[in-house]
């Protein structure tokens, strides 16, 4: 009697470990295959309109926000030049905040541009959702 029920447990155990298993390979592979990686990007740095059609780039740094034309015909090549606060950047700035992915920039005399921001091509465009355009990075090779 005794080896029968030593045998009975043995096999319970046994085809127990044999179905709770798969189960358990399955669950690790759910929980941890789906992570999506965490991304922190941020708008400090120089950017321009995708094709830079409209001559203008803008500095973000340190809470400030500085903008500089140009006229000229190779644009990208100036503004690798510019220098956040050099004397290149027209009179004036705007400050901002860029927090839990929205960009809030006061732009003075009691208006604001308060925009959610998401980003494409690993941090190298920025996807206005309010006014519905887009900003990319000086010499990211997005557009």
């Amino acid at each position: 009697m005794k080896v029968l029920v030593k045998r009975y447990l043995l096999h319970t155990k046994t085809g127990l470990m044999k179905r709770l298993f798969p189960l358990i390979i399955l669950l690790t592979l759910l929980f941890t295959g789906c992570k999506k990686p965490v991304t922190n990007y941020t708008m400090e740095g120089k950017w321009t309109y995708p094709g830079n059609n409209l001559n203008t780039m803008y500095i973000y740094e340190n809470g400030i926000r500085y903008t500089y034309y140009c006229i000229g015909s190779d644009c990208d090549s100036l503004y690798n030049t510019f220098q956040a606060g050099d004397t290149n950047s027209i009179p004036g700035t705007n400050n901002y905040t860029f927090v839990n992915d929205t960009l809030r920039v006061d732009l003075n005399f009691g208006n604001e541009l308060v925009t959610p921001i998401t980003f494409e091509c690993d941090g190298g465009k920025a996807n206005f959702t309010t006014p519905g355009y887009s900003l990319v990075r000086l010499n990211s090779g997005c557009n």
